[in-house]
């Protein structure tokens, strides 16, 4: 069992334990706090945690608060989660997210760099948060993530990189930013697929050209 799924099933074991036993007053707070934290009332949040409410407890799908807020972009309360001292910035969904990530995918800068300073991680296997910056062209972010030695070429599960998801997503300036950072354009993912070839597929002309002169060829004849 992985690290993630474990955290999880402990998280709602406990909750349902302090619910079957009387602790009633637990599970109307957890009801309250995952309110709070959808509608981004930080008033709310501030105050269960005064009165000891675990900050890291996640929802039934595993998802952590801070995850939450972020993905619904209750930016008050991610704040205030962000900078609890028993916070777990790295902890992973099953999914195998992390909250960096879904700040990157969202692309606040200065909630992504407030979190690299409270110690996130921005490395690790599988998805980076790096990946998820170019896969919505989140070139600030992208920058931001590469100046504190992000991988560039991180490869996702499927092989894809930042690059290939940028070009196929067709953000140009993000595309170029990767490529003037040093992006390997001759990787393939698990399809066998290159920058190139996604770029050319889904009809990102001027994201085709610019991988291409990176390769050193022309755009190849007949692509559009």
């Amino acid at each position: 069992m992985n690290r993630a799924r474990r955290q999880f099933l402990q998280s709602t074991a406990v909750a349902a334990l302090l619910a079957g036993s009387g602790g009633w007053a637990y599970a109307g707070a957890y009801t309250d706090f995952f309110r709070a934290v959808n509608i981004d009332d930080v008033g709310a949040v501030r105050s269960l945690l005064a009165q000891g409410f675990d900050p890291n407890a996640v929802d039934s799908k595993g998802n952590s608060a801070l995850y939450l807020a972020l993905r619904y972009n209750s930016l008050k309360v991610a704040k205030v989660l962000i900078d609890d001292p028993h916070i777990h910035l790295n902890y992973l969904n099953p999914s195998d997210e992390n909250a960096l990530m879904i700040a990157c995918l969202q692309g606040d800068l200065g909630i992504v760099k407030l979190m690299v300073e409270k110690g996130a991680e921005i490395n690790k296997p599988g998805w980076t948060p790096l990946s998820y910056a170019a896969t919505r062209g989140r070139t600030e972010v992208v920058k931001y993530l590469l100046e504190h030695s992000a991988y560039i070429d991180a490869a996702a599960p499927n092989g894809s990189t930042p690059l290939m998801m940028a070009a196929y997503f067709g953000y140009d300036s993000t595309v170029k930013l990767l490529l003037e950072e040093g992006a390997d354009p001759k990787l393939k993912n698990a399809m066998g697929y290159t920058a190139l070839t996604l770029a050319t597929q889904m009809n990102h002309k001027d994201i085709a050209n610019m991988i291409a002169k990176a390769l050193g060829k022309d755009r190849p004849q007949g692509s559009w």
